[in-house]
């Protein structure tokens, strides 16, 4: 590449706005939001049981758990806008043959295909947004943008999945068409798309594979550095901190699924549901977001995320305690959504930093994974405590699995910087 294309794409980075990545990220948090919140209260409300909708919720995060197994098909193929269309289009399918499945128990299988599906097609798009988000972001600006990010992950969920539920509780209209309206939404939050940048890197490996062809030989060579980078990651100090704390049960969001089930408890409304959960959600955590993602440039980013931890248990043990009224459920899950944006913003912020750039989709989604198995899991314990002891225990249990993981990283942490300075 000659001197004046660099300088031309260094200036292009320079000059893109990180509130790009927060449109064309909405859609996958609306995959989310739209199960998490539309679909978990209308099986609620179809007397499907509490373990059994908790269970498709965790199910749910099965493809965000393992698609780092996939991700180097993205850093290794089709351009990043590329995947991002095929990405967009299963999620705008998956999401209309959900709407359109009976919400009962007998058709949980179903469903539950449905959105695996919606959500492995939901990690094509988020890898190729992950991949263009750490080619075009510069050092000092990695919380910013993770900040916007997540603004558009958590807010696409709050907005999107509270949006498709007011439309069929108050607007009238069926599920089905609950589902059209949202994956419309999807297709219209992907118009940043267009004036992405590439950035260099893929176009000059597609320019060697066009030169060299796709040899057995060069495919290989691909994979090797494609690994070699992944595990410069994983043995690096920054790095191994970086997995360990995002695979940490510490500021996984996940409480925010129970609360479709846990709201007859509080005597919570359906339309107070799809307002505070949705809506009013997906403002708070987008504006977390933006917060964490300021304080993430000022201060060590995994510190940071480890305080946004506990602050986010310190929510749920308020909820616990207070009387169990709407007003009460409006109160701390609002500031749950909040700290929750927090919590999103220093694990982007983190990783972007443990990554650097390379084979982002592979490095990042590698992170991503980590991360999601946290979810899924106390998801599906959170789900358990509920129908065995309700709601106040449920809230509690966030409490009993943070502390413990907080102390273990800040211990680790220390340790390794104890030893850091030992070697100098």
């Amino acid at each position: 590449m000659s001197t004046a294309a660099k300088t031309l794409l260094d200036s292009e980075r320079r000059t893109l706005h990180p509130s790009f990545f927060m449109f064309l990220i909405a859609p996958f948090g609306a995959t989310t939001g739209y199960t998490a919140v539309c679909l978990a209260y209308l099986l609620t409300q179809a007397q499907v049981g509490a373990e059994s909708v908790a269970g498709l919720l965790a199910l749910a995060y099965l493809p965000q758990t393992w698609k780092f197994l996939w991700a180097p098909v993205v850093d290794l193929s089709l351009s990043r806008k590329t995947w991002y269309v095929l990405g967009l289009v299963g999620i705008v399918l998956s999401m209309l043959l959900v709407g359109s499945s009976p919400l009962n128990a007998a058709s949980m299988t179903r469903l539950t295909i449905w959105v695996l599906v919606m959500g492995t097609a939901s990690t094509f798009l988020a890898m190729a947004v992950d991949s263009l988000m750490a080619h075009q972001t510069p050092e000092h600006a990695k919380g910013r943008a993770a900040g916007w990010f997540q603004a558009g992950n958590l807010g696409g969920g709050g907005l999107g999945g509270g949006a498709a539920l007011w439309l069929i509780q108050s607007g009238g209209l069926s599920p089905q068409m609950g589902a059209a309206a949202l994956a419309g939404l999807c297709v219209l939050c992907a118009w940043p798309i267009f004036w992405v940048s590439e950035g260099s890197e893929p176009a000059a490996e597609q320019a060697a594979d066009q030169a060299e062809g796709a040899t057995p030989a060069r495919i290989g060579q691909r994979l090797r550095e494609t690994w070699a980078d992944l595990w410069s990651v994983v043995r690096s100090r920054n790095g191994a901190l970086a997995m360990l704390l995002v695979f940490l049960p510490l500021g996984t969001g996940s409480m925010a699924n129970m609360y479709s089930i846990m709201a007859t408890e509080w005597q919570a409304s359906a339309n107070t549901v799809a307002l505070v959960t949705g809506t009013v959600a997906g403002l708070l955590s987008a504006l977390g977001c933006l917060i964490g993602g300021y304080v993430c440039d000022r201060m060590n980013r995994q510190m940071a995320y480890v305080i946004f931890g506990l602050l986010l248990a310190g929510a749920s043990v308020a909820m616990a305690v207070a009387p169990h009224t709407e007003w009460h459920f409006v109160l701390w899950t609002s500031l749950y959504s909040l700290i929750t944006g927090l919590c999103y913003a220093g694990f982007s912020a983190v990783t972007l930093e443990a990554i650097g750039k390379g084979a982002a989709a592979t490095k990042y989604n590698l992170m991503a994974s980590l991360s999601n198995t946290p979810i899924g899991w106390t998801t599906a314990l959170y789900g358990w405590v509920f129908a065995q002891f309700g709601g106040r225990l449920t809230l509690l249990a966030e409490l009993a699995l943070t502390v413990p993981a907080a102390l273990l990283f800040v211990w680790v942490f220390r340790r390794g910087r104890a030893r850091a300075a030992a070697m100098l």
